[in-house]
Protein backbone atom coordinates (compact mmCIF):
# COMPACT_ATOMS: atom_id res chain seq x y z
CA UNK A 1 0.00 0.00 0.00
CA UNK A 2 2.85 2.71 0.83
CA UNK A 3 4.59 1.59 -2.36
CA UNK A 4 1.54 1.92 -4.58
CA UNK A 5 1.40 5.80 -3.15
CA UNK A 6 5.20 6.58 -3.30
CA UNK A 7 4.63 5.29 -6.77
CA UNK A 8 1.13 7.80 -7.29
CA UNK A 9 3.20 10.24 -5.64
CA UNK A 10 5.99 9.85 -8.47
CA UNK A 11 3.85 9.82 -11.40
CA UNK A 12 1.89 13.37 -10.39
CA UNK A 13 5.21 14.97 -9.93
CA UNK A 14 6.44 13.74 -12.97
CA UNK A 15 3.18 14.98 -14.73
CA UNK A 16 3.37 18.59 -12.61
CA UNK A 17 6.86 19.15 -13.92
CA UNK A 18 6.00 18.03 -17.65
CA UNK A 19 3.32 20.57 -17.52
CA UNK A 20 5.24 23.58 -15.85
CA UNK A 21 8.04 22.86 -18.51
CA UNK A 22 4.62 23.40 -21.20
CA UNK A 23 3.87 26.08 -20.10
CA UNK A 24 7.44 27.85 -19.51
CA UNK A 25 8.78 26.73 -23.47
CA UNK A 26 6.10 28.65 -25.43
CA UNK A 27 8.30 27.78 -29.18
CA UNK A 28 6.79 24.55 -28.78
CA UNK A 29 3.46 25.17 -29.10
CA UNK A 30 1.27 25.72 -32.47
CA UNK A 31 2.41 29.25 -33.90
CA UNK A 32 -0.01 31.45 -33.43
CA UNK A 33 -2.37 33.13 -35.91
CA UNK A 34 -0.24 36.25 -37.32
CA UNK A 35 -1.91 39.63 -36.13
CA UNK A 36 -4.29 41.23 -38.74
CA UNK A 37 -2.60 44.34 -40.87
CA UNK A 38 -4.54 46.58 -39.36
CA UNK A 39 -3.28 45.74 -35.69
CA UNK A 40 -0.12 45.59 -36.37
CA UNK A 41 2.42 48.77 -37.73
CA UNK A 42 4.71 46.49 -38.70
CA UNK A 43 2.24 44.52 -40.91
CA UNK A 44 0.84 47.61 -42.22
CA UNK A 45 4.37 48.74 -43.87
CA UNK A 46 3.75 44.93 -45.55
CA UNK A 47 3.85 45.12 -49.44
CA UNK A 48 0.03 45.22 -51.56
CA UNK A 49 0.47 42.10 -53.51
CA UNK A 50 -1.07 42.37 -57.08
CA UNK A 51 -0.82 39.96 -59.68
CA UNK A 52 0.36 39.67 -63.13
CA UNK A 53 -0.58 37.24 -65.51
CA UNK A 54 0.39 37.34 -69.07
CA UNK A 55 1.69 34.42 -71.53
CA UNK A 56 4.85 35.80 -71.87
CA UNK A 57 5.56 32.39 -73.53
CA UNK A 58 4.06 31.18 -76.79
CA UNK A 59 2.05 33.02 -79.37
CA UNK A 60 0.89 36.08 -77.49
CA UNK A 61 4.33 36.52 -76.43
CA UNK A 62 4.80 39.63 -78.50
CA UNK A 63 2.21 41.33 -76.88
CA UNK A 64 2.11 40.25 -73.44
CA UNK A 65 5.89 40.26 -72.48
CA UNK A 66 5.66 44.08 -73.14
CA UNK A 67 2.36 44.70 -71.20
CA UNK A 68 4.09 42.68 -68.60
CA UNK A 69 7.09 45.46 -68.82
CA UNK A 70 4.83 48.11 -68.90
CA UNK A 71 3.23 47.10 -65.66
CA UNK A 72 6.70 46.87 -63.64
CA UNK A 73 7.19 50.06 -65.23
CA UNK A 74 4.27 51.33 -63.46
CA UNK A 75 5.00 49.42 -60.26
CA UNK A 76 8.49 51.07 -59.96
CA UNK A 77 7.24 54.23 -60.72
CA UNK A 78 4.70 54.29 -57.82
CA UNK A 79 6.53 52.63 -55.21
CA UNK A 80 9.33 55.95 -55.90
CA UNK A 81 7.17 57.95 -55.09
CA UNK A 82 5.91 56.18 -51.71
CA UNK A 83 3.53 53.75 -52.73
CA UNK A 84 0.01 53.18 -52.44
CA UNK A 85 -1.60 54.10 -48.68
CA UNK A 86 2.04 53.98 -47.42
CA UNK A 87 2.88 50.69 -48.97
CA UNK A 88 5.00 49.15 -51.31
CA UNK A 89 3.58 47.01 -54.32
CA UNK A 90 4.79 43.97 -54.73
CA UNK A 91 4.14 42.39 -58.18
CA UNK A 92 3.69 38.64 -58.77
CA UNK A 93 3.78 37.22 -61.90
CA UNK A 94 3.00 34.28 -63.55
CA UNK A 95 3.25 33.07 -67.14
CA UNK A 96 0.17 31.53 -68.57
CA UNK A 97 2.04 30.08 -71.58
CA UNK A 98 -0.52 30.92 -73.72
CA UNK A 99 -2.41 27.56 -72.69
CA UNK A 100 -5.66 27.51 -71.60
CA UNK A 101 -5.09 24.83 -69.04
CA UNK A 102 -1.84 26.54 -67.89
CA UNK A 103 -3.45 30.13 -67.31
CA UNK A 104 -6.25 28.92 -64.92
CA UNK A 105 -3.53 27.32 -63.17
CA UNK A 106 -1.88 30.55 -63.29
CA UNK A 107 -4.42 32.50 -61.72
CA UNK A 108 -5.56 29.89 -58.90
CA UNK A 109 -1.91 30.05 -57.74
CA UNK A 110 -1.61 33.91 -57.90
CA UNK A 111 -5.12 33.89 -55.71
CA UNK A 112 -4.47 30.80 -53.23
CA UNK A 113 -1.08 30.91 -53.28
CA UNK A 114 0.56 34.23 -53.59
CA UNK A 115 -2.61 35.81 -51.68
CA UNK A 116 -2.92 38.45 -54.12
CA UNK A 117 -5.62 41.02 -53.73
CA UNK A 118 -6.04 42.14 -57.54
CA UNK A 119 -4.86 40.36 -60.64
CA UNK A 120 -4.29 42.36 -63.87
CA UNK A 121 -2.97 41.14 -67.44
CA UNK A 122 -3.74 38.73 -70.55
CA UNK A 123 -4.27 40.69 -73.94
CA UNK A 124 -6.18 37.61 -75.19
CA UNK A 125 -10.03 37.12 -74.71
CA UNK A 126 -9.73 33.05 -74.93
CA UNK A 127 -7.55 33.27 -71.99
CA UNK A 128 -9.60 36.02 -69.96
CA UNK A 129 -12.46 33.61 -70.57
CA UNK A 130 -10.34 31.09 -68.65
CA UNK A 131 -8.61 32.95 -65.95
CA UNK A 132 -11.50 35.57 -65.42
CA UNK A 133 -13.90 32.52 -63.55
CA UNK A 134 -11.05 31.82 -61.34
CA UNK A 135 -10.56 35.24 -59.81
CA UNK A 136 -14.37 35.67 -59.84
CA UNK A 137 -15.28 32.89 -57.90
CA UNK A 138 -12.06 33.86 -55.51
CA UNK A 139 -13.80 37.21 -55.07
CA UNK A 140 -10.27 38.64 -56.36
CA UNK A 141 -10.61 42.03 -58.88
CA UNK A 142 -9.23 41.24 -62.16
CA UNK A 143 -8.47 43.78 -64.95
CA UNK A 144 -7.93 42.56 -68.39
CA UNK A 145 -5.01 44.87 -70.52
CA UNK A 146 -5.90 44.15 -73.79
CA UNK A 147 -8.65 41.52 -73.71
CA UNK A 148 -11.50 43.12 -76.43
CA UNK A 149 -14.45 40.41 -76.17
CA UNK A 150 -17.09 43.18 -75.41
CA UNK A 151 -19.02 40.40 -73.28
CA UNK A 152 -16.35 39.49 -71.24
CA UNK A 153 -17.39 41.32 -67.76
CA UNK A 154 -21.07 39.98 -68.38
CA UNK A 155 -19.97 36.57 -68.95
CA UNK A 156 -17.57 36.39 -66.03
CA UNK A 157 -18.86 38.16 -63.69
CA UNK A 158 -18.87 41.93 -61.47
CA UNK A 159 -14.88 41.31 -60.46
CA UNK A 160 -13.85 41.70 -64.03
CA UNK A 161 -13.01 45.15 -65.55
CA UNK A 162 -11.61 45.85 -68.81
CA UNK A 163 -8.93 48.57 -69.27
CA UNK A 164 -9.75 48.58 -73.53
CA UNK A 165 -12.53 49.01 -75.63
CA UNK A 166 -14.45 45.98 -76.80
CA UNK A 167 -13.80 44.40 -80.02
CA UNK A 168 -16.98 45.87 -81.70
CA UNK A 169 -15.33 49.35 -81.50
CA UNK A 170 -11.92 48.66 -82.91
CA UNK A 171 -13.77 46.25 -85.80
CA UNK A 172 -16.32 49.61 -86.53
CA UNK A 173 -13.63 51.99 -86.81
CA UNK A 174 -11.08 50.17 -88.74
CA UNK A 175 -14.58 49.04 -91.41
CA UNK A 176 -15.23 52.86 -91.07
CA UNK A 177 -11.78 54.01 -91.96
CA UNK A 178 -12.10 51.19 -94.88
CA UNK A 179 -14.61 52.63 -96.57
CA UNK A 180 -14.30 56.05 -95.99
CA UNK A 181 -10.45 56.62 -96.49
CA UNK A 182 -9.51 53.99 -98.68
CA UNK A 183 -12.91 53.57 -100.33
CA UNK A 184 -13.03 50.04 -100.15
CA UNK A 185 -16.19 48.50 -101.68
CA UNK A 186 -15.43 45.11 -101.73
CA UNK A 187 -13.40 43.20 -98.66
CA UNK A 188 -11.98 39.54 -98.42
CA UNK A 189 -11.79 37.71 -94.78
CA UNK A 190 -9.64 35.06 -93.46
CA UNK A 191 -10.60 34.28 -90.11
CA UNK A 192 -8.38 32.75 -87.27
CA UNK A 193 -10.96 29.77 -86.06
CA UNK A 194 -9.56 29.15 -83.13
CA UNK A 195 -10.20 32.37 -80.72
CA UNK A 196 -13.21 34.22 -78.99
CA UNK A 197 -11.40 37.30 -80.35
CA UNK A 198 -10.50 36.41 -84.22
CA UNK A 199 -13.93 35.54 -84.25
CA UNK A 200 -15.91 38.33 -82.84
CA UNK A 201 -13.15 41.15 -84.60
CA UNK A 202 -14.38 39.46 -88.14
CA UNK A 203 -18.19 39.35 -87.26
CA UNK A 204 -18.62 42.76 -85.75
CA UNK A 205 -16.25 43.83 -89.02
CA UNK A 206 -18.67 42.10 -91.59
CA UNK A 207 -21.43 43.44 -89.77
CA UNK A 208 -20.28 47.76 -89.89
CA UNK A 209 -18.31 46.83 -93.21
CA UNK A 210 -22.05 45.47 -95.08
CA UNK A 211 -24.24 47.79 -92.94
CA UNK A 212 -21.84 50.96 -94.58
CA UNK A 213 -22.46 49.22 -97.69
CA UNK A 214 -19.99 47.16 -98.44
CA UNK A 215 -19.44 43.58 -99.90
CA UNK A 216 -17.61 40.48 -98.29
CA UNK A 217 -16.83 38.43 -101.83
CA UNK A 218 -15.67 35.72 -99.79
CA UNK A 219 -14.94 34.51 -96.30
CA UNK A 220 -12.44 31.80 -95.50
CA UNK A 221 -10.93 30.32 -92.34
CA UNK A 222 -7.52 28.78 -90.91
CA UNK A 223 -6.74 27.44 -87.37
CA UNK A 224 -3.93 29.21 -85.19
CA UNK A 225 -0.62 27.46 -86.07
CA UNK A 226 -0.93 27.08 -89.41
CA UNK A 227 1.86 28.51 -91.60
CA UNK A 228 0.75 27.91 -95.27
CA UNK A 229 -1.99 29.81 -96.37
CA UNK A 230 -1.31 28.77 -100.24
CA UNK A 231 -4.62 27.21 -100.59
CA UNK A 232 -6.03 30.62 -99.09
CA UNK A 233 -4.32 32.90 -101.11
CA UNK A 234 -5.62 30.66 -104.27
CA UNK A 235 -9.13 31.44 -103.57
CA UNK A 236 -8.28 35.61 -103.72
CA UNK A 237 -6.28 35.29 -106.43
CA UNK A 238 -9.35 33.42 -108.60
CA UNK A 239 -11.37 36.55 -107.41
CA UNK A 240 -12.19 38.60 -110.71
CA UNK A 241 -12.64 41.25 -109.73
CA UNK A 242 -10.41 41.37 -106.79
CA UNK A 243 -11.08 42.42 -103.49
CA UNK A 244 -10.21 46.03 -102.71
CA UNK A 245 -9.07 44.93 -99.21
CA UNK A 246 -7.40 42.22 -97.47
CA UNK A 247 -9.53 41.73 -93.90
CA UNK A 248 -7.31 39.55 -91.94
CA UNK A 249 -8.64 38.62 -88.18
CA UNK A 250 -5.63 36.76 -86.52
CA UNK A 251 -3.58 36.61 -83.12
CA UNK A 252 0.19 38.69 -83.08
CA UNK A 253 1.77 34.98 -84.13
CA UNK A 254 -0.05 34.77 -87.68
CA UNK A 255 0.18 38.84 -88.59
CA UNK A 256 3.72 38.53 -89.71
CA UNK A 257 3.05 34.85 -91.79
CA UNK A 258 0.50 35.99 -93.62
CA UNK A 259 1.01 39.53 -94.59
CA UNK A 260 4.62 38.38 -96.11
CA UNK A 261 2.90 35.21 -98.05
CA UNK A 262 -0.11 37.30 -99.13
CA UNK A 263 2.02 39.68 -100.63
CA UNK A 264 4.75 37.32 -101.74
CA UNK A 265 2.04 35.95 -103.78
CA UNK A 266 1.42 39.45 -105.58
CA UNK A 267 -1.47 40.86 -104.07
CA UNK A 268 -0.82 44.30 -103.26
CA UNK A 269 -4.18 45.91 -102.05
CA UNK A 270 -4.66 46.95 -98.53
CA UNK A 271 -4.44 44.50 -95.34
CA UNK A 272 -6.77 45.83 -92.98
CA UNK A 273 -7.04 44.25 -89.27
CA UNK A 274 -7.40 44.72 -85.45
CA UNK A 275 -5.12 44.96 -82.33
CA UNK A 276 -4.14 41.59 -83.25
CA UNK A 277 -1.64 42.72 -85.73
CA UNK A 278 -0.32 45.11 -83.38
CA UNK A 279 2.98 43.65 -82.90
CA UNK A 280 6.61 43.51 -84.33
CA UNK A 281 6.34 40.85 -86.06
CA UNK A 282 5.08 42.30 -88.94
CA UNK A 283 7.76 44.00 -89.68
CA UNK A 284 10.12 41.45 -88.91
CA UNK A 285 8.62 38.90 -90.59
CA UNK A 286 7.24 40.45 -93.59
CA UNK A 287 10.32 42.60 -93.98
CA UNK A 288 9.98 45.17 -96.74
CA UNK A 289 6.81 43.27 -97.99
CA UNK A 290 5.03 45.15 -94.63
CA UNK A 291 3.81 47.81 -96.69
CA UNK A 292 0.16 49.13 -97.04
CA UNK A 293 -1.01 47.48 -93.78
CA UNK A 294 -3.46 49.23 -91.80
CA UNK A 295 -5.00 48.14 -87.92
CA UNK A 296 -6.84 49.88 -85.08
CA UNK A 297 -5.74 49.52 -81.96
CA UNK A 298 -5.46 51.47 -78.63
CA UNK A 299 -2.93 54.35 -78.97
CA UNK A 300 -0.13 55.87 -81.54
CA UNK A 301 3.17 55.50 -80.19
CA UNK A 302 4.38 58.47 -81.99
CA UNK A 303 1.39 60.25 -80.80
CA UNK A 304 2.60 64.31 -79.43
CA UNK A 305 0.15 63.38 -76.37
CA UNK A 306 2.42 64.76 -73.32
CA UNK A 307 1.35 61.43 -71.68
CA UNK A 308 2.08 58.95 -74.30
CA UNK A 309 5.31 60.69 -74.72
CA UNK A 310 6.34 60.58 -71.18
CA UNK A 311 5.51 56.76 -71.21
CA UNK A 312 7.59 56.31 -74.30
CA UNK A 313 10.39 57.64 -72.95
CA UNK A 314 10.63 56.29 -69.23
CA UNK A 315 9.88 52.78 -71.10
CA UNK A 316 12.88 53.41 -73.27
CA UNK A 317 15.00 54.49 -70.08
CA UNK A 318 13.87 51.63 -68.61
CA UNK A 319 14.51 48.71 -70.87
CA UNK A 320 16.74 50.46 -73.64
CA UNK A 321 14.43 50.12 -76.35
CA UNK A 322 11.25 51.99 -76.96
CA UNK A 323 7.19 50.17 -76.06
CA UNK A 324 7.06 47.82 -79.09
CA UNK A 325 3.38 48.41 -78.84
CA UNK A 326 0.64 49.22 -77.36
CA UNK A 327 -0.04 46.18 -75.08
CA UNK A 328 2.80 48.07 -73.26
CA UNK A 329 1.18 51.24 -72.70
CA UNK A 330 -1.93 48.79 -71.64
CA UNK A 331 0.08 47.14 -68.71
CA UNK A 332 1.20 50.63 -67.82
CA UNK A 333 -2.39 51.88 -67.63
CA UNK A 334 -3.74 48.69 -66.33
CA UNK A 335 -1.49 48.84 -62.90
CA UNK A 336 -2.43 52.47 -62.70
CA UNK A 337 -5.97 51.78 -63.11
CA UNK A 338 -6.07 49.13 -60.09
CA UNK A 339 -3.81 51.04 -58.10
CA UNK A 340 -5.50 54.30 -58.25
CA UNK A 341 -8.80 51.94 -57.16
CA UNK A 342 -6.64 51.09 -53.86
CA UNK A 343 -6.05 54.49 -53.11
CA UNK A 344 -9.89 55.69 -53.24
CA UNK A 345 -11.06 52.27 -51.49
CA UNK A 346 -8.27 53.00 -48.68
CA UNK A 347 -7.97 49.50 -48.16
CA UNK A 348 -6.66 46.61 -49.74
CA UNK A 349 -9.66 44.39 -49.30
CA UNK A 350 -10.79 42.73 -52.24
CA UNK A 351 -14.05 43.60 -52.29
CA UNK A 352 -13.34 47.13 -51.81
CA UNK A 353 -11.24 47.38 -54.80
CA UNK A 354 -13.85 46.19 -56.72
CA UNK A 355 -16.47 48.90 -55.40
CA UNK A 356 -13.39 51.09 -55.97
CA UNK A 357 -13.27 49.91 -59.88
CA UNK A 358 -16.79 50.30 -60.54
CA UNK A 359 -17.09 53.91 -59.59
CA UNK A 360 -13.93 54.84 -61.61
CA UNK A 361 -14.60 58.02 -63.42
CA UNK A 362 -12.34 59.93 -65.62
CA UNK A 363 -9.21 57.83 -64.84
CA UNK A 364 -6.60 59.65 -67.54
CA UNK A 365 -5.20 56.51 -68.74
CA UNK A 366 -2.20 56.69 -71.36
CA UNK A 367 -4.43 55.05 -73.77
CA UNK A 368 -7.23 56.88 -72.89
CA UNK A 369 -9.98 57.83 -70.16
CA UNK A 370 -11.63 54.99 -68.36
CA UNK A 371 -14.90 55.76 -67.06
CA UNK A 372 -17.21 53.04 -65.93
CA UNK A 373 -21.18 53.72 -66.53
CA UNK A 374 -23.44 52.61 -63.47
CA UNK A 375 -23.30 48.71 -63.95
CA UNK A 376 -20.84 48.40 -66.62
CA UNK A 377 -17.48 47.43 -66.75
CA UNK A 378 -15.82 48.35 -70.13
CA UNK A 379 -15.11 52.02 -70.95
CA UNK A 380 -15.59 53.80 -74.05
CA UNK A 381 -12.84 54.95 -75.81
CA UNK A 382 -11.01 56.21 -78.88
CA UNK A 383 -9.55 54.04 -81.57
CA UNK A 384 -6.52 54.45 -83.21
CA UNK A 385 -5.91 53.76 -86.67
CA UNK A 386 -1.78 52.54 -87.26
CA UNK A 387 -0.37 52.46 -90.79
CA UNK A 388 3.06 50.21 -91.30
CA UNK A 389 4.71 51.39 -94.35
CA UNK A 390 8.74 50.73 -94.52
CA UNK A 391 9.06 48.96 -91.31
CA UNK A 392 7.89 51.71 -89.56
CA UNK A 393 4.30 52.23 -87.46
CA UNK A 394 2.35 55.52 -87.81
CA UNK A 395 -0.15 57.04 -86.54
CA UNK A 396 -3.07 57.77 -89.12
CA UNK A 397 -6.08 58.53 -87.49
CA UNK A 398 -8.11 58.64 -84.25
CA UNK A 399 -11.40 57.04 -84.96
CA UNK A 400 -14.47 57.26 -82.26
CA UNK A 401 -17.14 54.90 -83.80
Amino acid sequence: MKRTQRMLSTLVAVVLVTLIAGCGAPAAQPTAPAASPAASPAAAAEAIKIGALYGITGGMSSIDAPGLNGMKLAVKEINAAGGVLGRQIELIAVDGKTDQTTTTNAASELINVHKVVAIGGLNDSTFALAAGPIAQQAGIPFVTAGATLPTLPEQIGDFFFMAPFGDDAQAFAIADYAIDDLKAKTAYMLVDQAYDFTTALAAFFKQRFTEKGGQIVLEDIYRSGDTDFSAQIAKVQALNPPPDVLFISAIPNEAGITTRQFREAGLQMPIISGDGFDTPLIAEVAGELADNVFFSTHVALDNVDPKVQNFVRAYTQEYGKPPENAFAVLGYDTLNLIADAIKRAGSTDPKAIRDALAATQGFAAVTGQITYAPGQRKPNKSVTIIQVQDGAYTFVKEITP
